[in-house]
């Protein structure tokens, strides 16, 4: 009897790993989005959370896909030169901004880090006040409410941006 329980645990133990890996014996990467794919995603995820109808999801996706740029959380450049939303970007020349080991990355002065903070804010207003223009007074009161809870550290909605992996 013993003996048919250790057989059954291997084998079970067995192929839980054989599932958990692919062919190669790597575990699978991240899909990579392109731009128009994370824009979609992002309105898709702002319309569910809304409530927004058909008219606002369209005026919200050209207004995401205009501020993508332009705003770090939806895939533009981090203070700090940290990476976008979504893995890499490449720059320009198909580098990703990784330095090479050993080379020392120089840090923005004071001045460009406040230049590029007071430039972030702006893109932020900017971009508010689009969505104030598309959004009723309840939807607009309920998407500063998540902000100000992101900005504050709390947790980030559906995506469990700062969900406890303990259990994991």
């Amino acid at each position: 009897m013993k003996k048919t329980i250790l057989a059954i645990i291997a084998a079970i133990t067995v192929s839980t790993s054989v599932m958990a890996q692919s062919e190669d014996g790597k575990r699978p990467e991240r899909q990579k989005m392109d731009k128009t794919e994370m824009v979609k995603h992002q309105t898709e995820r702002m319309v569910k959370e809304y409530g927004l109808n058909e008219a606002q999801a369209a005026q919200l996706q050209e207004v995401n896909a205009n501020y993508f740029d332009k705003m770090p959380r939806m895939g533009g450049p981090r203070p700090g030169g940290g990476r976008g939303q979504m893995g890499e970007r490449k720059n320009t020349d198909g580098t990703t901004g990784a330095t090479a080991q050993g080379e020392k990355r120089e840090r923005p002065s004071k001045e460009q880090m406040e230049a590029r903070m007071k430039e972030m804010k702006a893109n932020q207003e900017a971009y508010e006040g689009e969505l104030k223009k598309i959004m009723t007074e309840e939807q607009f009161a309920k998407y500063q409410e998540n902000s100000k809870k992101r900005m504050q550290g709390g947790p980030r909605g559906p995506r469990g941006g700062n969900r406890d992996r303990s259990n994991q």
